[in-house]
């Protein structure tokens, strides 16, 4: 099988380390990839790194690739865009966002969607897309983190630590530490608290649960298919009191922060694997083709 991947991503973002994870899976099991990503940029580097085929992402180059591939993925909402140029190659789109759909019709195009949760899910149904043209498939992260020292610090992301969570760190009297190279940084922690006003799934709480944290997440989007409710992490209203109170108590209680640690790694293990990822996206691609 032979499939052109699109990202448009400046940044690697939770979609561009899933683009890598899945490229690297479908390469291992023989199938040809090729990426059309924004030269220069990491994405783009990361997977020159490796050795694959990666191109600069153009609409000249995009309208040579497609005719000489059996389908197109489409991973974000510009290269979405870009591939409706192309009316023969079946056409796959990747949906990560929760926000409501605004153009019925560049929706109504291609073959089928892929969306990271269920709640995704539901957001494109709501905009007229049937169920039928909609596979869901969670992000797969990296197998469990161990053997690694851990420090009891309280880790967050940049884009997760905002007024709101610093306001609720601040009530608790607790300090927290912002990293911008989670897959570095959070074997080394013990709780992982990520606060978000709209997410379609969550990778950097699938990630800190993969390395071991107590992930304390907002109940919102696609977050509650991930964790459920002091059994593999807790979740919390985006109140500063809500997020104070869930941070104190786990500061305070290790044996809890162990217990939600060890079933957070069991929950990954079971549904949120990148191989189980690149299957399900396989069966998605051959039901395209059929």
């Amino acid at each position: 099988m032979k499939i052109l991947h699109l990202d448009a991503g400046k940044q690697m973002g939770g979609g561009q380390h899933q683009v890598l994870r899945l490229i690297e899976g479908l390469l291992a099991e023989n199938h040809d990839c090729t990426l059309l990503a924004r030269a220069g940029y990491p994405l783009f580097e990361a997977a020159h790194k490796q050795g694959w085929r990666v191109e600069p992402l153009g609409l000249t180059r995009f309208a040579s690739c497609a005719r000489n591939h059996d389908l197109i993925h489409a991973h974000d909402a510009k290269t979405h865009t870009l591939a409706l140029l192309n009316r023969k190659t079946p056409l796959i789109v990747a949906r990560r966002v929760a926000f409501p759909i605004s153009s019925k019709f560049k929706y109504a195009r291609p073959n089928h969607y892929i969306a990271v949760s269920n709640f995704v899910k539901s957001v494109l149904t709501e905009a007229g897309i049937p169920e039928t043209k909609i596979s869901v498939v969670y992000d797969g992260v990296p197998s469990a983190f161990t053997g690694v020292h851990r420090r009891p610090i309280i880790l967050t992301h940049p884009e997760k630590s905002g007024a709101l969570a610093q306001e609720a760190a601040s009530l608790a009297n607790l300090e927290l530490t912002v990293s911008t190279d989670l897959e570095a940084n959070l074997p080394h922690a013990t709780i992982f608290l990520y606060v978000s006003q709209s997410e379609g799934l969550g990778s950097g709480v699938l990630l800190a649960m993969s390395a071991g944290c107590a992930v304390v997440a907002s109940k919102v989007g696609g977050i509650p298919e991930i964790i459920h409710h002091r059994h593999n992490g807790m979740l919390i209203e985006n109140t500063p009191e809500a997020i104070a109170e869930a941070l104190q108590e786990l500061h305070g209680n290790p044996a809890l922060v162990h217990q939600l640690s060890q079933a957070a790694q069991a929950t990954i293990a079971k549904r949120f694997t990148t191989a189980e990822m690149v299957r399900s996206t396989m069966e998605v691609y051959r039901r395209v083709l059929a």
